[in-house]
């Protein structure tokens, strides 16, 4: 088996190097096809999709995953705006610095709202989104109680320096991976040390505390996914205890009028139901392109 630092050595040789908007990152990238755009929540980076990204490639598509800044092996500028906002408009800067022209967009965690910002930003090229366990109704969002320590000074950095390897795997077998067999414990552990790379996680902390549940983002986001020219699905992780499927992906569903899919994981359905999301990504990306023709 692995160890974390071979892990993530291997993460950084299965990408690349980009510049945004002044701000270096890193993308998965691999696949020839129509891109489709995976982005990624917290505390988690585009590692989160290692697995989907070539099981994308390997269904035609290009499958591409990029680290929002503050995250993974991205730079954590101390002048950076951390908000949804900003972080959505990185993203539309990434797209062209990756050369995505028209894409697909699967979206997860806060990579929903940063994903919306980014689909309102350029609507003419989305062709479908997939939502995987996001805030969509984000005024009516209440932070699970293992996120809420961290909008608070000095208590958030106590909870940030209390998440270490042991206690983080804990975390991941309780709250984000259905089946924790699927995944080396190594894997896991290089979650944490992508989440502290650099800054000791000082970047995360910003981007906890600059969460934007304001109604008008919420219109914003919804007009993404609502009496839209492309096709949007909801893919929920059932046991999701964050995220619940009887309450954030039926609002999902309410609001989109989508199908909601369900498969039997958690929070972190990329880790244990790649194969699964890459079937739904591609249907909806066949669709997607026939709509678009």
């Amino acid at each position: 088996m692995a160890s974390t630092r071979e892990v993530l050595q291997q993460h950084a040789a299965a990408g690349r190097r980009f510049s945004a908007g002044g701000v270096e990152s890193f993308a998965l990238d691999a696949g020839s096809g129509v891109p489709v755009l995976c982005m990624h929540g917290v505390p988690v980076s585009s590692f989160v999709y290692r697995r989907l990204v070539p099981a994308l490639a390997e269904r035609g598509l290009r499958g591409v995953a990029f680290d929002l800044p503050g995250l993974g092996l991205a730079e954590r500028p101390a002048d950076f705006d951390y908000s949804w906002t900003g972080l959505g408009r990185f993203a539309v800067q990434a797209v062209d610095a990756l050369g995505l022209d028209d894409f697909h967009l699967v979206v997860h965690d806060i990579g929903g709202p940063v994903g919306f910002e980014l689909a309102a930003a350029l609507r003419g090229r989305v062709r479908s989104i997939t939502l995987l366990n996001t805030l969509l109704a984000v005024s009516r969002f209440r932070k699970p109680w293992v996120m809420r320590p961290f909008e608070v000074p000095l208590l958030g950095e106590a909870w940030l320096a209390s998440m270490v390897k042991p206690a983080f795997r804990l975390l991941m077998a309780w709250q984000g991976i259905g089946d924790v067999r699927a995944v080396p414990p190594s894997e896991i552990d290089a979650h944490v040390a992508l989440l502290k790379h650099g800054d000791g996680g000082r970047a995360f902390l910003r981007i906890m505390r600059s969460f934007e549940t304001t109604p008008e983002k919420e219109a914003r986001y919804i007009s993404t996914v609502r009496n839209v020219p492309y096709p949007v699905q909801l893919l929920w992780g059932a046991q999701d205890p964050a995220l619940r499927l009887d309450v954030y992906g039926r609002i999902a569903a309410d609001i989109t009028g989508a199908p909601l899919h369900t498969v039997p994981g958690k929070h972190f359905l990329q880790e244990d139901q790649a194969p699964a999301i890459a079937d739904a990504v591609a249907r909806i990306a066949s669709q997607g392109e026939r709509q678009a023709g």
